[in-house]
């Protein structure tokens, strides 16, 4: 079989009136007019605007491909493109050989009548996406209405490209054009691989692989099917017809090693390779059993992950599309955001609806790093057609994305949508109309999605919709706590307090966040020195949920003294975020096994701009994420208050039983100990326990009196963790006297950080030099020393970092 690979440099020409520019594949249109300097960075300032107009235009990208003698003797030759976005027409030396109007499924066309020996050119020529929904919307039979945002392109529901490219509350509208992932022509005489799949058995010491391949024989074929899984084998062989048809064989792996979620276990992955014809396809698989317990309980309906026998509390957070410039999606990028999940002890990412089924290499990643993926459907946020047209394309899409994913080990569930059951009720069409719009949700939710992960992987479960309590369940899963997954968003969409987290029992919260600001750093991309104000109309332009700076300087007035000066602003939110997301994780998480899974919104940013990312656009930690790596800890010690009482919890998700060693310090603001205590306590496997409980007067005179600090030692680990009996306005906290020593420390460099006073929520910032510390947004005692490394991404002096070093903590802002 010979392939031409089709990477690299092509044309990308302007419809309209002819321009061309250089353009990479893999890549998009806007990439492209970007680095060849005919348009302005649409991430600076407002320049989104000014970039309208490429995503109302008609572009051509094209190439010319060098055929060999040799390759046209084959019988067939086929084309091949992973991802063509989105409305597109292929054509081979001037004749058209396809057409395509969904990114979504992979386009293949048998080609060799096109070509000749010699120069032949390649021409993919996309209608843009945002003419083509206005032009559908005017055939619809009956509106079909979807959501907006500040910045948005219409209709973008009714075409099958990533939503979040029309706008959305975090994101930018750029209405890209391109060719994504894997591009070859390949020539072959007897068969093309189309999928290779499999299901596993396990029983005690083996585990049975059944290999299902898929495959496009060009002429009658008698041969081997041959297949290798690690160490084991099997060769079958199979006669096959002109077509495409199904073979099957099986391999028994011995005591095999069980791949497991991050913190749960290792994450072996066994090679697979499968022969067929001349054709080769490679996969790697982890071993392993996986269920969604979805049971009716005392409370309702239970939602929890069961892997290799054991219940798993899920712990993570959402993901969006890497960056709004899909060029920009490489494995470089995916290896850092999702390096930086694993390491604050996440084991589950949501795959949002209103973004992409992701390349490869992400799939990989994840399988590596042990992160479970709740994977949507390409759904999110509005109402979809039900023609027979549009749900013929769906099929299509989802029996090729299924058949695609199924493999990996970290694919843990198939849901058919973010939000769309609960968007019956956004719409005044709807509301009016709700059985209409009811039946074609139906139709789409369960007579294609759901039948196709029936039929296509019938390992996984189907679940409807996020948030909802299962099949045929049609509630408002937003404040019913008590079926299925929920999306609870009262603290930042409704204005309630953190301690509204506390009010509410989530079998499995999927959705909830608070938005901060980036770090003043990355703000400077976007924002020149007059613009470093929260009410410019640059940054206001970079804040896409509606009042949102408003409702971060209204919660500032609730719980702090308002801060001086932009830097400090920017700091606090981000404190302030922690905070939220802090209260509800560590909260929900001792309710287990009633609760069994948190995912704040969101892990990551398209590009850059406030919003609920705990990572900003280009991977830089915010104090949440750093926040997150405490509260995600497998083991975790905190404290709650409600009514005066206060409540002391250690919860381990750990398989085993642990014993800890706590101790408990009740402290004034001055730094002198006003009452100690010490605990020893031993705790089971996934479980958690109530190791203190007292009125808060037992502790402190009055709750602005002094905090509570404790200390965790477990498994030859320390940890530490904070309690104000109040909110921090309402104490007189003294200037902390925050001071910062730098040295050396092998490839990186250690901060030793010392307070003459209680420093709250201290925070390092480098600016200018990227690198990450190992912890940020402590706490510092007077008399102890608190030593973080910083990790550079180049070599840097100690001199240098410690000119670019600046520290923050609470007292410092106002």
């Amino acid at each position: 079989m010979a392939r031409i690979d089709l990477h690299g440099e092509w044309t990308l020409v302007r419809v309209g009136n002819g321009a061309a520019v250089p353009a990479q594949v893999p890549g998009d249109n806007i990439s492209a007019l970007l680095e060849a300097g005919a348009i302005p960075d649409p991430y600076v300032g407002m320049n989104e605007l000014d970039v309208q107009w490429v995503g109302r235009e008609d572009w051509v990208f094209r190439r010319e491909v060098v055929v060999p003698p040799a390759l046209l003797r084959e019988e067939a030759v086929f084309l091949t493109f992973e991802s063509l976005d989105t409305v597109a027409t292929v054509l081979v030396n001037g004749v058209t050989v396809g057409e395509s109007d969904n990114m979504f499924v992979r386009w293949r066309r048998e080609v060799k009548s096109a070509l000749k020996a010699g120069a032949n050119t390649i021409e993919v020529r996309f209608r843009s996406s945002e003419n083509e929904a206005l032009e559908r919307n005017q055939r619809l039979p009956y509106p079909v209405p979807t959501g907006g945002a500040p910045v948005f392109s219409p209709h973008r529901n009714l075409v099958r490209k990533v939503q979040c490219h029309a706008g959305w509350d975090w994101g930018c509208c750029l209405m890209v054009s391109g060719i994504y992932g894997e591009a070859w022509l390949e020539a072959t005489s007897a068969v093309v691989i189309e999928h290779v799949y499999t299901e596993q058995f396990h029983a005690k010491g083996r585990c049975r692989v059944v290999v299902a391949v898929e495959a496009t024989a060009v002429l009658p074929y008698a041969g081997e099917l041959d297949i290798r899984l690690g160490e084991a084998t099997a060769r079958v062989p199979v006669r096959l017809a002109p077509g495409r048809q199904t073979v099957f064989a099986e391999v028994t792996v011995r005591n095999p090693q069980l791949w497991w979620p991050n913190g749960e276990g290792g994450q072996p992955l066994y090679d697979l390779t499968v022969r067929l014809g001349g054709a080769t396809a490679r996969r790697r698989l982890g071993l392993r059993t996986l269920e969604l317990v979805a049971q009716e309980d005392a409370k309702g309906l239970s939602c929890w992950f069961r892997v290799n026998g054991r219940p798993v509390f899920c712990k993570g957070a959402n993901w969006i599309p890497a960056d709004a410039l899909p060029r920009r999606h490489t494995r470089e990028t995916y290896a850092d955001l999702l390096g930086s999940a694993a390491e604050a002890h996440m084991n589950m990412l949501r795959v949002w609806g209103g973004g992409q089924y992701e390349r490869e290499d992400f799939y990989d990643l994840c399988d590596e790093k042990g992160l479970l993926i709740w994977h949507d459907f390409m759904f999110s946020c509005s109402l979809y057609p039900a023609s027979e047209e549009f749900l013929h394309g769906v099929a299509a899409e989802a029996e090729y994305q299924v058949k695609r994913l199924r493999d990996h080990a970290c694919v843990a569930l198939w849901c058919g949508n973010n939000e769309d059951l609960g968007a019956l009720g956004w719409f005044q069409e709807s509301r009016q109309h709700r059985d209409r719009y009811l039946v074609d949700y139906d139709r789409l939710n369960e007579g294609v999605l759901g039948r196709a992960v029936d039929a296509f992987d019938p390992t996984r479960t189907f679940w409807p919709s996020s948030p909802c309590g299962g099949r045929g369940d049609y509630s408002d899963n937003w404040h019913d706590d008590r079926r299925g997954d929920m999306h609870y968003w009262s603290v930042w969409h409704e204005g309630k307090s953190f301690d509204a987290y506390y009010r509410v029992t989530p079998r499995f919260c999927s959705e909830f966040g608070y938005q901060s600001f980036p770090s003043l750093e990355t703000i400077r991309r976007y924002a020149g020195p007059s613009e470093l104000n929260v009410t410019s109309p640059v940054m206001e332009h970079h804040q896409r949920n509606t009042g949102g700076n408003s409702k971060i300087i209204e919660m500032f007035s609730r719980y702090f003294r308002m801060p001086s000066g932009f830097a400090n602003f920017v700091y606090l939110s981000q404190v302030q975020q922690a905070l939220a997301i802090k209260t509800a994780v560590e909260y929900w998480r001792h309710l287990r096994p009633v609760c069994m899974g948190t995912l704040y919104w969101q892990l990551n940013d398209v590009w850059p701009v406030c919003s609920w990312a705990s990572l900003e656009y280009g991977g830089k930690w915010k104090l949440l994420h750093y926040a997150a790596k405490r509260f995600y800890a497998p083991v975790l010690l905190s404290a709650f208050q409600k009514d005066g009482q206060l409540e002391v919890w250690l919860t381990n998700d750990r398989p085993q039983t642990v014993k800890a060693e706590i101790e408990l310090r009740v402290m004034d603001f001055a730094g002198r100990e006003l009452k100690r205590l010490a605990l020893d306590a031993r705790v089971a496997a996934g479980a958690a326990k109530r190791v203190k409980a007292c009125a808060v007067g037992d502790l402190v005179a009055r709750p602005q009196d002094g905090f509570l600090f404790l200390t965790l030692r477990c498994g030859g680990e320390v940890s530490h963790n904070e309690h104000f009996f109040t909110e921090w306005k309402r104490c007189e906290l003294g200037e902390a006297g925050v001071r910062a020593t730098v040295t050396p420390d092998g490839a990186g460099l250690t901060v030793e950080v010392r307070a003459a006073r209680p420093a709250f929520f201290v925070c390092l910032e480098a600016e200018g030099l990227p690198g990450r510390f190992s912890d940020n947004g402590f706490t510092v005692l007077p008399g102890e020393v608190t030593r973080v490394r910083f990790t550079p991404a180049r070599k840097v002096t100690p001199k240098a970092f410690a000119k670019s070093l600046k520290v923050y903590d609470l007292r410092s802002t106002y």
